[in-house]
């Protein structure tokens, strides 16, 4: 067992030297790895923030049944109480129109509008959550509510929900599509790498198979050689990630801010950035694998 842990200890210190022994070479492919391994990286960590997003909102579909401006209280009263006798509701939500008043008047940007008009132009409202949030079934309801008297609109405020759902879903996709694509590219870099490293210790190797070396310790150092590439890359790229995103974050902060959206750019957490470099080490060591399979053998 000593022997074992000895063995590949000396292996991936010999492949640390060789890349620490071409200093030029490994810059150079490190940072094309790195560059390349950033856009699927960058577009997980966009997904992963738009996750976030997600969740700090209401993801329970509900529909918003807004009264006629001229309806009495009265009619509201009795909009109210048949909707929490309908079947189909199982949460209703009351808003008053001055309550709604009082929280537009708390917006700076909208306080001297409202204050100009000359009364109070918005309605009395009810938030519905239906028991039954299936998309046809929201519908369904929405239509139902629609004809009901003194009602003017009706809308199913989780639409846009469904449709970030939709979106991110794409973007997932995409992710994994960048990702494999690249990692076929990543895949060819260390492949030539491996493929330059065995030229370049051709004589080397040529020695240890007359002195009866096994298979295992020749191909050894090399595979770490792919491996200790490709976890480089994925440092680069990790670092390039956390650089575009503190870069970033400030003005996406502002812009936020114009929408009034609490958003702040967050990097790769742990479980992305674990994943990030165990992609790479295994693209360095898929790629050292194939070349020595195709390089080493007429040695």
């Amino acid at each position: 067992m000593k022997a074992w842990v000895v063995g590949h200890r000396d292996a991936a210190l010999l492949a640390l030297r060789r890349l620490a022994g071409a200093p030029v070479n490994s810059l150079l492919s490190l940072l094309a790895i790195g560059v390349a391994l950033t856009l699927p990286a960058g577009g997980q960590m966009l997904v992963a923030n738009a996750l976030h997003l997600a969740g700090t909102t209401s993801a329970v579909p509900q529909i918003s049944v807004f009264m006629a401006a001229s309806a009495e209280r009265r009619a509201a009263s009795e909009i109210e109480s048949r909707l929490g006798k309908y079947g189909g509701v199982k949460q209703v939500q009351f808003l008053p129109r001055e309550e709604t008043l009082a929280r537009m008047k708390g917006n700076p940007g909208l306080r001297d509008v409202i204050e100009a008009l000359p009364g109070n132009p918005f309605p009395d409202a009810f938030i519905v959550t239906a028991t039954d949030d299936r998309p046809e079934a929201m519908e369904k309801l929405a239509q139902e509510f629609r004809q009901w008297p003194k009602v003017e609109h009706v809308q199913l405020d989780s639409a846009w929900v469904r449709r970030l759902d939709a979106l991110l879903k794409l973007g997932r996709t995409a992710t994994i599509l960048l990702g494999t694509l690249l990692g076929v590219g990543l895949i060819a870099i260390s492949f030539g790498s491996i493929r330059m490293q065995i030229l370049m210790h051709r004589a080397e190797i040529e020695v240890s198979q007359l002195l009866g070396a096994t298979d295992g310790f020749i191909r050894r150092p090399f595979l770490y050689y792919g491996v200790l590439l490709g976890l480089g890359g994925g440092i680069v790229a990790w670092l390039l990630v956390g650089a575009a995103t503190w870069w970033l974050r400030a003005p996406l902060g502002e812009l936020a801010r114009l929408y009034d959206l609490s958003l702040v750019l967050h990097t790769l957490d742990a479980r992305d950035s674990s994943l990030l470099l165990g992609f790479a080490g295994c693209l360095g060591w898929t790629g050292a694998t194939i070349s020595l399979r195709q390089h080493l053998q007429p040695l």
